[in-house]
């Protein structure tokens, strides 16, 4: 009898076992499925009154201001975004003492892709002077090209201007810069710049 006892015990004890070893397994890989699917979109990095510079063998590439930046670093397509809105300014090597600027209500730049859009009153301004008004325009810098389907307003240093009703595409210096159904009033000169 007591060895029947003895194995009833021990199997109760190893059956006691099993389910606590079953019970802590299926909790880990519920965790693990209940952290998988929590949301990774929340800003790993948050800078107030933002001034950043950023700089290529000492030269001053960029200057940007912005209320706030929230960096987006945890996600497969990390971006970076100003929701309050941004202002730069850009320096080229040729003509460092004036730089270009761009102003938006919203600007978002996702790192991997080297893409950037702005939006809301965007103004550009060239470093030559040129001015550039539309409500949205985007950057593929891997591209080095600049675009818009949005009405652009376009004035020129000496005062005369030019619309492109449906849009511009331009090198992303603005080099060169095609509009599509173009109306204003420019000269015969600037036409043939714009379409170099």
């Amino acid at each position: 009898m007591k060895f029947v006892t003895n194995i009833s015990y021990k199997n109760i004890a190893y059956l006691f076992s099993c389910a606590i070893f079953f019970i802590l397994t299926s909790c880990e890989e519920d965790l693990t499925k209940a952290n998988g699917n929590k949301s990774k979109n929340f800003p790993s990095q948050i800078i107030n009154n933002a001034k950043i510079t950023q700089r290529d063998s000492g030269f001053v590439t960029m200057k940007a201001l912005a209320p706030i930046i929230e960096k987006y670093e945890l996600i497969d397509s990390p971006y970076t975004v100003a929701r309050k809105g941004v202002d730069i300014q850009f320096f080229d090597k040729k003509n460092p003492k004036v730089p270009g600027t761009i102003k938006a209500k919203y600007a978002k730049f996702y790192d991997y892709k080297k893409f950037y859009e702005a939006k809301g009153d965007v103004r550009i301004t060239t470093n030559e002077g040129q001015k550039f008004a539309m409500q949205s325009v985007y950057w593929d810098q891997k591209k080095n090209r600049i675009y818009t389907h949005d009405t652009v307003f376009v004035t020129m240093e000496d005062g005369s201007t030019l619309i492109g009703a449906n849009g511009m595409t331009a090198k992303d210096d603005f080099s060169e810069y095609t509009f599509y159904k173009n109306t204003g009033d420019f000269s015969t000169k600037q036409l043939s710049e714009s379409k170099k």
